[in-house]
């Protein structure tokens, strides 16, 4: 598409014509013979001198060229340009975290398929998640495994295929045999780092109860809080067992509580896969398009074919003159 940036400067088009018909023509008055003899002269041919007056004429080609040299000048100063195409770009408005507890009581099968089938509870975290991942096309998704520590298995990506690759090959226990819940949290909040997304959710998972953090989950949430992450909270292991695998249902709640977030129980396969239904619709996709259309700047054409007109017509010019001077000599263009 093409467009003039100031095409205001179009109504400079009829300012020579104003010009022309508003300022008065320039005059000079200069002596037309300069003869001491020329009152004698005159009074012998019988005339009485009178002031007189030459008014230059314009040719055709010096009006024309003149007048196409004044459009294309103003055509110029009015800045055609060609716009190419719109260029977008999608800028994410939220980062995901997930943190996973890959403690050795994420092995435990008591998780029960629709069929009825027994399975880990680590292979059923895998499925769930890899597939809430598949969903949240719009949002940057980093991932994190904490067993006796956090670690960081993926940074904040738009590359979702590498984050569920990585959930794909999580295993019970590569994190050590222990939760450092707190820990995980903590490690979270240093991944997001970046002030230019608005909104940072963590998605907490564990089985167990804290038992390997250096610091506090209820410390960590209140830094979450102050750093305006949003944490929500899933159970998945027995409520009912004793000791490290007892699952901390009040921490949790507080955590989620805490920060702004929701805490769910996952008791199977299928409830589980409610809890990161929920999550998918309370956390919708959010983005900033951003649009730019390149810009090819144009005026240098018809600012060079005015001044190659310009050019032309003093060449002809000089030229016409040169030829009239010539046949003017004595003997013509062979003196």
């Amino acid at each position: 598409m093409y467009q003039l940036d100031y095409p205001w400067l179009l109504v400079l088009l009829p300012v020579p014509l104003l010009i022309w018909w508003i300022v008065p023509p320039y005059k000079e008055q200069t002596t037309a013979v300069r003869i001491p003899f020329f009152e004698e002269v005159a009074r012998a041919a019988g005339v009485v001198p009178t002031t007189g007056s030459l008014v230059s004429q314009r040719s055709v080609l010096q009006t024309l060229s003149a007048s196409l040299a004044w459009i294309l000048i103003v055509l110029a100063l009015a800045r055609p340009q060609f716009i190419e195409p719109p260029l977008q770009k999608t800028q994410p408005q939220r980062d995901l975290m997930l943190a996973i507890d890959l403690s050795q009581s994420m092995d435990t099968k008591d998780f029960r398929e629709p069929s009825g089938t027994l399975v880990s509870r680590v292979e059923a975290v895998r499925k769930v998640v890899a597939d809430f991942v598949s969903k949240r096309q719009g949002d940057r998704i980093g991932l994190i495994a904490f067993g006796d520590a956090p670690y960081p298995l993926a940074p904040f990506t738009m590359d979702h295929a590498t984050v569920q690759t990585m959930i794909a090959d999580a295993l019970p226990g590569m994190a050590g045999p222990r939760t450092a819940l707190g820990d995980a949290i903590g490690l979270a909040i240093k991944m997001f780092n970046d002030p230019n997304i608005p909104e940072k959710v963590l998605v907490l998972l564990t089985d167990g109860n804290d038992t390997a953090s250096k610091m506090p989950p209820a410390k960590a949430a209140d830094i979450a809080k102050t750093a305006k992450i949003t944490v929500h909270t899933i159970g998945i292991g027995d409520m009912n067992a004793v000791g490290e695998d007892k699952l901390d249902v009040a921490m949790l709640q507080k955590i989620a509580e805490a920060t702004g977030g929701r805490y769910f129980f996952g008791q199977d396969l299928k409830s589980l896969e409610n809890v990161y239904a929920t999550l998918d619709r309370i956390t919708p996709a959010t983005q900033k398009i951003l649009s730019w259309q390149p810009r090819t700047e144009l005026f240098v054409y018809p600012l060079g074919a005015a001044l190659v007109l310009l050019v032309l017509f003093h060449a002809l010019a000089w030229l016409g003159t040169e030829f009239r001077r010539r046949r003017e000599l004595p003997g013509g263009a062979q003196s």
